[in-house]
């Protein structure tokens, strides 16, 4: 799809929801895990109004397949639920059989993306079995989105640290792939000693509060405004007040467009 025929100031490239009737029970299984509060339901309904209250033209919404038995649900669901305004990543397990042919129904169906996450689908990002994953990817030009770094509910795992992801773009160059958190939630260290800099689009969530402005300033400086994208997490985080603290990171106009908006737009075909 294209949406060059109107002007969009915002594409938030992380969120999250779920069906009607999970989004209270992933919410609550997720929020004891995490011990962390969703600002929203879950729904997409519930998305939709905070895009409306944060003036968000497009969210990409990220589902996760912890088995290889969802997959298919995902896809059917990720089908009904796009939009001029939601643009669906469905998901393959790293164990789903013929990962490339969902690969390449994806992209048939017009999707641009997946999203993986090594610790609900328990994989380390640069472990030799994921390489025919990483290699179909590239070859079929989806745009992968990884969770990278720490995660909120596995604060001591390792297996999405920045190295590991350095490791996958040196194995993998053509692979397009976006590494949430600014390259990896709370092991940022590793992201300027590994990360900064290399053939990798990196998003911005959940790096305010935690990285703190000054030093996303640094990254965003370092790594190239031409590769960083705006993302929320939501419901985790509220998009009103991510863009605000986006806004006001002193970002050149020129750069602000391309983190709010541009750069995701190229990327994902709009």
């Amino acid at each position: 799809m294209c949406y060059t025929a109107r002007i969009m100031s915002v594409i938030d490239i992380h969120v999250h929801a779920w069906p009607d009737d999970m989004a209270r029970r992933a919410i609550t299984q997720l929020e004891a895990i995490a011990e962390w509060q969703a600002v929203g339901k879950g729904t997409v309904s519930g998305l939709l109004k905070s895009m409306d209250a944060g003036d968000v033209d497009v969210s990409v919404v990220c589902s996760i397949a912890t088995k290889p038995a969802q997959v298919k649900n995902i896809f059917d669901w990720s089908r009904k639920i796009r939009s001029e305004r939601i643009e669906p990543f469905p998901s393959v397990h790293p164990d789903t059989p013929d990962a490339a042919g969902w690969l390449a129904r994806f992209v048939d169906e017009g999707f641009c993306g997946i999203k993986l996450h090594p610790m609900y689908q328990d994989f380390t990002v640069d472990d030799e079995r994921m390489d025919a994953l990483y290699a179909a990817a590239a070859e079929a030009e989806i745009v992968v989105e990884m969770h990278c770094g720490h995660d909120i509910g596995f604060p001591n795992d390792e297996r999405a640290n920045p190295e590991r992801i350095a490791r996958v773009i040196e194995r993998h160059p053509a692979l397009r792939l976006v590494a949430t958190h600014m390259g990896g939630w709370t092991s940022w260290d590793d992201v300027e000693r590994h990360l900064l800099g290399k053939n990798v689009f990196m998003e911005t969530s959940f790096t305010l509060k935690w990285l703190g402005p000054q030093r996303l300033m640094e990254f965003i400086g370092r790594h190239g405004a031409d590769k960083v994208l705006f993302g929320t997490d939501w419901p985790w985080a509220n998009q009103k007040e991510e863009i605000a603290g986006t806004k006001a990171l002193g970002l050149e106009e020129g750069d602000l467009r391309k983190v709010l908006c541009s750069n995701a737009g190229r990327l994902l075909g709009f």
